[in-house]
């Protein structure tokens, strides 16, 4: 397991998707979710995908392999291991990183960001895919009120321009019963009830 670093809501994403990745049934990895065009597996490919891209964004290299926004449709082999080898890298170029840093590069289109919304919206990417996963692999919520409301404010700052990219669907309109999960959810354009 990779050490922490100095942004506890990546660090609090990041283990979001270990524990959901680790409860995956064997035969779970084709199974549809939330984000239509993806199963399981290539949810995980774009989300560890996504992890690299920030590393490569702050330090130079350790890309993604493959397109995140064409990931292969295949179980990777040793999912848990490719989520980690993933996760490590990521949370080794995020310990260099310092907090209040304004101007640090991301792989957003927005360019670089201040260092503490660039690791919110790295914890976004990660906190969301873990929940397409858990709900499509019948697994509880991995995405508790508390860390919904911490990535509202960059949700709200990022999201939109990444809408016209595909990166995220037409948000849903929000519920008087909503809570901070549910309305993070619905701003991202996923019912917060979805089944497969």
């Amino acid at each position: 397991m990779s050490a922490a670093t100095p942004f506890t809501v990546l660090d609090e994403s990041h283990q979001a998707m270990r524990a959901v990745i680790a409860a995956v049934p064997d035969d779970a990895w084709a199974r549809s979710t939330p984000c239509a065009q993806w199963n399981v597996a290539q949810v995980l490919r774009h989300a560890a995908g996504d992890q690299l891209a920030f590393t490569a964004a702050i330090t130079g290299s350790g890309g993604p392999a493959e397109n995140p926004f064409d990931p292969s449709s295949a179980r990777p082999d040793g999912p848990r291991a490719f989520l980690e080898d993933a996760l490590r890298a990521a949370g080794a170029a995020w310990s260099t990183v310092v907090p209040g840093t304004a101007d640090l590069p991301t792989p957003l289109p927005q360019g670089a960001m201040a260092s503490d919304d660039a690791a919110a919206a790295a914890a976004l990417d990660m906190a969301v895919h873990a929940w397409d996963i858990a709900v499509a692999t019948g697994q509880p919520s991995p995405l508790p009120a508390g860390l919904a409301k911490q990535l509202m404010p960059v949700a709200t700052a990022i999201v939109e321009p990444l809408r016209a990219y595909g990166a995220y669907a037409a948000a849903l309109a929000p519920e008087p019963a909503d809570d901070d999960t549910a309305a993070l959810l619905r701003y991202l354009g996923r019912h917060p009830a979805w089944t497969r």
